[in-house]
């Protein structure tokens, strides 16, 4: 169905080719997952599949890219456009109409589908990804999974062969992003459609995958059975990880499959208790912000409810709950920039007056974001300048220099997403490097109380852990950081508490392992496997069997 025939791409004044003699086949009906680091080709990958790389992107393009026996090099994108559908990292960047039916026919009639035809197949399809109750709701109205597979629907209504889907659940609660896996599943196996699917959370999706291929960095592509291509790559998910440590033959790649092969691993483990996910140096635990009755309402209808919230020095808070639950709402009205209809927000301000306690809302932006700074869930808001050296010298100047643990902004960004040349503007940047940036942007101010929001979106393993990293740092510092997250790995391995908040309420707030491991939704892959014991990491096993072995080379020695 898809065929790669030596190909390499070569944009203008990069210095080496971002894809080199790639040479694949992806057969009908596959599910193929696309993994690799932050911007290591990938988007380049899925680009030259529908024509976009190089006719849109610009570039040359090498070789030979055929789909469904069209060359993509003869076939300009709207020539392709009833083969291949392409759903982007952000569904509502890609919404032209305003209610559900309306997206869902409106690629057709730009095919010039007969109106009947038409009508059927936007009744197939709202049957196909159940969202034949939200035919007539407004698009804006509906939650980030619910846009997922209306986005997936728009494009699925043309009958293409192919649909090539950039990170569908990054921005997704797993509730919600089972839903869309649920749906791409079914498209493979009840249609026999073949998906292309590019995804960082590997832990999502790696079960679905009939095959993977991994980009290294190098340009070129390795491609095979996941089983066999996660055995060996730098990237995987915690279930690979921890069937790696655990020896297990084949790899496991569902929680179903790894608890059967865990058997023995839960026995060996059962008299042990787990270490610290993240050891840190005492805290003085003073209160750096309190929130009282905080409440925030849209045109009436009430996002959060009388919230109350205290966040401490050396903290760090993972804010947790389905999408449209009131964590952005929450975050931003803590921040000070957000609408508060009620309640009352205090941070202690070091370096004013010895430690006096000041409402972010009413103070001047620079002050506040000293304060209390916010990096939204779409970052790219923050980002006007022309170039990614001017953003970084604005916050170094804005901030008199400081950040996190004495780096300048430039530092930040390259522990977050290394080898970001300085002329680049920021809107050339892959979702996972803008974030980068405006992490770094943000982080340069060193504000008592940070608020990241969604802020692992778009970005590898690898860039997490450099997070975790940075996180750690501001805590150690004795500054507070509050993650709202649907990233349940993250929060485990970053979170010393976890906050859940459902219809505005918060429903849950306590130490990490106590509100995850008991949470069918939350848990993270290494408590599933493991359950009842009470292991977040794979890092955590690996020093539990590590001590149990030298525990055991001692009871030998004579």
């Amino acid at each position: 169905m898809i065929t790669f025939d030596q190909v390499t791409v070569h944009y203008d004044d990069a210095p080496e080719p971002a894809l080199r003699d790639i040479d694949l086949t992806v057969e009908e009906g596959e599910l193929c997952l696309v993994i690799g680091h932050t911007g290591v080709g990938k988007s380049t990958l899925l680009g030259a599949v529908n024509g976009l790389v190089p006719h849109f992107t610009g570039g040359t393009l090498y070789g030979r890219v055929t789909v469904d026996g069209r060359d993509t090099a003869h076939h300009p994108p709207r020539e392709l456009a009833d083969v291949v559908g392409v759903v982007g990292q952000d569904p509502v960047d890609g919404f032209v109409t305003d209610t559900v039916e309306e997206e869902l026919a409106y690629a057709m009639e730009q095919l010039a589908i007969p109106p009947a035809t038409m009508r059927k197949r936007v009744e197939e399809t709202l049957d196909l990804l159940g969202l034949a109750d939200l035919r007539h709701r407004a698009l804006y109205e509906l939650s980030g999974g619910q846009q997922q597979r209306v986005a997936i629907g728009s494009v699925l209504t043309a009958h293409p062969r192919v649909l090539v889907l950039d990170e569908p659940t990054s921005a997704l609660d797993p509730t919600a992003a089972e839903e869309v896996l649920a749906a791409v599943t079914r498209l493979v196996h009840d249609l026999g459609v073949t998906v292309l699917m590019a995804e960082h959370r590997l832990e999502r999706v790696v079960q679905y995958a009939d095959r993977v291929i991994h980009l290294p960095g190098d340009g070129r592509a390795r491609s095979g059975p996941p089983a066999d291509i996660l055995r060996t790559s730098a990237i995987a998910p915690p279930i690979v990880e921890l069937g790696r440590a655990a020896g297990w033959s084949p790899l496991s790649l569902s929680v179903r499959d790894a608890r059967r092969a865990a058997a023995a691993l839960r026995s060996r483990l059962a008299d042990r208790a787990p270490g610290p996910v993240r050891p840190l140096p005492a805290r003085d635990r003073r209160r750096l912000l309190t929130a009282r009755g905080v409440t925030v309402t849209y045109r009436g209808v009430p996002a959060v409810r009388e919230v109350d919230l205290d966040l401490y020095a050396g903290d760090v808070t993972a804010l947790m709950g389905r999408n449209g639950s009131g964590k952005s709402s929450l975050l931003w009205a803590l921040q000070g920039s957000g609408p508060r209809r009620a309640g009352t927000v205090g941070v202690v301000d070091a370096g004013e007056g010895g430690g006096t306690v000041t409402d972010p809302h009413k103070v001047p932006a620079a002050r506040a974001r000293r304060l209390v700074g916010l990096v939204p869930q779409t970052p790219a808001d923050l980002l006007y300048l022309e170039s990614v050296k001017q953003e970084l010298d604005q916050a170094d100047r804005e901030s008199g220099g400081g950040s996190v643990g004495e780096l300048k902004a430039r530092a930040v960004l390259d522990r977050l997403a290394p080898g970001i040349d300085d002329a680049t503007h920021p809107r050339d940047l892959s979702e996972g490097q803008k974030l980068a940036l405006v992490l770094a942007v943000q982080l340069s101010a060193a504000p008592r109380v940070v608020l990241l929001d969604e802020p692992t979106r778009g970005l590898d393993y690898r860039a997490k852990s450099e997070l975790i990293g940075i996180v750690d740092a501001l805590a150690a510092e004795g500054r507070s950081v509050v993650i709202s997250t649907h990233d349940v790995e993250f929060a485990a391995r970053a979170a010393d508490r976890v906050v859940v908040m459902a219809e505005g309420d918060v429903v849950a707030d306590g130490p990490t392992t106590e509100v995850i491991v008991s949470s069918p939704v939350f848990a993270p892959q290494t408590a599933k496997i493991l359950a009842p014991l009470p292991y977040l990491t794979v890092t955590q096993v690996v020093n539990a069997m590590s001590a149990l072995t030298s525990k055991g080379d001692e009871g030998t020695n004579p």
